[in-house]
């Protein structure tokens, strides 16, 4: 084989589509990371956002070469190879300087983005709130104001495709000025969406209904599983960050506990730290909820390379110390059809969760089980308590059934004795 050969697209790729962007992706393996692997992800994020990718190569370094990302001799090679294949961009898996984004832009003859310029550029076609399309101009912007050497430059001249969506081109030829001065309008806007949002925090707060924020790594299958739990209707697609925006949502158990579910954006290997700030009052949701929902897709094979990316992103947040039940998901094509829901998939353990559980958000299958482990850690956090209620204050089992859990009420001729849970902080209600 032929070392194009070894640098084209593997043969399960998909066909060559006229319509798409062709692309080339290019990594440099340090020994740090399984480079491979991190460029397939690569390729799906770029068929995401809707370019076809015609070639990959992997250059081995000890160092990220900081001229070029890559070095002189691969960068002779990728020409010859982009010539090769029609390459109309080149997208590094890597966040570039401004000096290598402009560098190999110009040896290339051909523009050159990076896994960052990509995951912002897949926000902003899938942003379709208010808040959520703010954010990502917020985002898209401050990369742009720290680039606008190599990207003032390289995609200035670009007429469509991957990394022109969000903010447009005017913004790329704006001075920092220009643009130091559209943030502080997005950061004034956000600043009153975010009030907005912490009053609706409280609300639900006051409210004393448990939160279960559903966190995990993009395409695991957050969307489906709130869709079955509580008909949200939330887009739920095969694909990575097909929903942005963070959806709340009520069910009721079988007891009548009731639950708050909210479903938070998807995390993923190197994600662009101007996102995690853009969007750190929409991640930050799942610090304020009682229990952490984290799920897994439980069919990947990078499946504990993806669930330490979510903790390190949870711990970037600042969110720890919360109870968590891990939920292993796609049971139903888990490794030629797997599916011992009660005794798990040997090899597959989360070390960190409280709880685990196996299930499939498609078919239902464990879901009852899930809630069945939900049900108990909230009992947990819950204090028991067997009272004698008067009948002149049996306004109070209303409060029980509001903020906790009413497990028995017989009524008796003093009154009414309930057995039931309780949040610590709400035992006041009760006097």
């Amino acid at each position: 084989m032929s070392e194009f050969e070894k640098m084209m697209l593997r043969p399960d790729a998909p066909e060559d589509d006229p319509e798409k962007e062709r692309v080339i992706i290019v990594a440099v393996d340090t020994g740090s990371d399984d480079a491979d692997a991190s460029l397939d992800e690569l390729a799906l994020l770029a068929d995401t956002a809707g370019a076809f990718v015609a070639g990959r190569l992997i250059q081995v370094r000890d160092t990220i070469h900081p001229g070029t990302y890559i070095g002189k001799g691969k960068t002779d090679e990728l020409t010859l190879l982009a010539e090769t294949v029609s390459a109309e961009k080149i997208i590094c898996d890597d966040e570039l300087s401004p000096a290598q984004m402009l560098n190999l832009s110009e040896k290339l003859g051909i523009p050159v983005i990076d896994r960052t310029v990509l995951i912002l550029d897949i926000f902003a076609a899938h942003a379709s709130t208010g808040e959520g399309k703010l954010q990502v101009e917020l985002a898209q912007l401050r990369y742009r104001a720290s680039h606008l050497r190599g990207m003032g430059q390289v995609l200035s001249r670009l007429g469509g495709g991957i990394g022109t969506r969000g903010p447009g081109e005017t913004k790329l030829e704006s001075d920092k000025r220009q643009i130091r001065e559209r943030i502080s309008v997005l950061n004034s806007r956000l600043g009153d969406v975010k009030k907005n949002r912490e009053t609706m925090r409280s609300s639900r707060m006051e409210s004393g209904i448990p939160t279960v924020a559903i966190v995990g790594y993009t395409n695991a299958g957050k969307s489906t599983l709130l869709n079955r739990l509580t008909d949200a209707g939330v887009l739920s697609e095969d694909r990575l960050f097909a929903t942005l925006d963070t959806t709340t949502r009520a069910m009721e158990l079988k007891d009548g506990q009731k639950l708050l579910f909210t479903d938070t954006v998807g995390f993923i290997n190197k994600l662009p730290h101007t996102l995690i700030k853009a969007f750190r009052s929409t991640l930050e949701e799942a610090g304020y909820s009682d229990i952490i929902l984290h799920v897994v897709d439980a069919s990947n094979e990078d499946i504990d390379k993806q669930m330490k990316v979510v903790y390190d992103t949870l711990r970037e947040l600042n969110i720890t110390g919360k109870p968590v039940l891990t939920v292993f998901n796609k049971l139903d094509i888990l490794r030629d059809g797997a599916a011992d829901i009660s005794g798990g998939v040997q090899g597959i353990s989360d070390p960190l969760a409280d709880e685990t559980v196996f299930i499939s958000a498609k078919t239902g299958a464990g879901v009852d089980k899930m809630l069945e482990k939900l049900e108990n850690m909230i009992d947990s956090g819950m204090i028991y308590i067997e009272k004698m209620i008067p009948f002149d204050k049996v306004g109070r089992i209303e409060s029980i059934r509001t903020y906790g859990k009413l497990i028995e009420e017989k009524y008796t001729e003093e009154g009414v004795f309930v057995r039931a849970r309780i949040p610590d902080d709400k035992l006041h209600l009760l006097e």
